[in-house]
């Protein structure tokens, strides 16, 4: 085969395996610690550090714990919680966070939603427990926004909000049961992998690493092909 064509074939495959969208830099990936057992979408985390990206359903175990940091936050993901990492929020289906950060990082619960009050350094809880949601300042202030009032919480205060506001439609209602449904059920066979095993990335790393050793191998040998005939 010559060059010409085993470079159209390989380019062929790349374009296959890998869209133009992962070669992109996503400004809404994070790096994910792990202390403990966690999933990413129903697929273990099989290191200690992996990227998490925005969209991504995050599960610890009870005895585990997770952090999520990005360029001026990090997110500490509590033992038996589950979350989704959206990149300028989080979003908590059960458990809680510690959110540290001075790009305003949000966290949501329910219908209640908790944002710095400003993008000074500022540390928070939120944890969602049994449709209660426990909130507290730890350094700065938050604006909470529960659907019906939006309140200032100053540093050093806590307070308590119900995960649906008494006022949200029964049919929204129904809606929101119905994702965290969904949601919980994506997450749910934990001990399993989620997904199969040619799409999760580190089989995408490795197939990228031996596609480009084996190309440029190829490319580096001599045009003429040997002849049988040279003694």
């Amino acid at each position: 085969m010559g060059k010409s064509a085993f470079r159209g074939m390989v380019s062929c495959v790349l374009m296959i395996l890998f869209p133009g969208s992962l070669f992109a830099a996503d400004s809404n990936a994070a790096m994910l610690y792990t202390n403990g057992a966690a999933w990413v979408n129903g697929v273990h985390v099989p290191r200690t550090s992996s990227a998490i990206f925005s969209g991504d359903l995050l599960q610890t175990r009870s005895d585990a714990v997770a952090n999520i940091n990005e360029s001026g936050s990090s997110i500490t993901v509590l033992s038996d919680s589950l979350v989704q990492f959206e990149g300028a929020s989080v979003d908590i289906e059960h458990g809680g966070v510690t959110v540290s950060t001075s790009k305003e990082i949000a966290a949501t619960a329910g219908d209640v939603k908790v944002t710095p009050a400003s993008n000074a350094w500022t540390e928070f809880n939120v944890t969602d427990v049994d449709g209660t949601v426990r909130i507290f300042a730890r350094k700065g202030a938050l604006t909470i926004d529960d659907g019906k009032n939006v309140v200032t919480l100053a540093q050093g205060q806590d307070t308590t909000r119900a995960e649906t506001s008494p006022d949200t439609p029964d049919n929204d209602k129904t809606k929101d049961s119905k994702k965290k449904k969904d949601r919980k059920r994506m997450a749910g066979a934990i001990p399993a992998a989620g997904g199969g095993v040619l799409s999760s990335p580190y089989a995408i790393g490795i197939g990228a690493g031996a596609i480009a050793g084996f190309t440029t191998w190829v490319l580096l040998q001599p045009s003429n092909p040997a002849s049988p005939t040279v003694p």
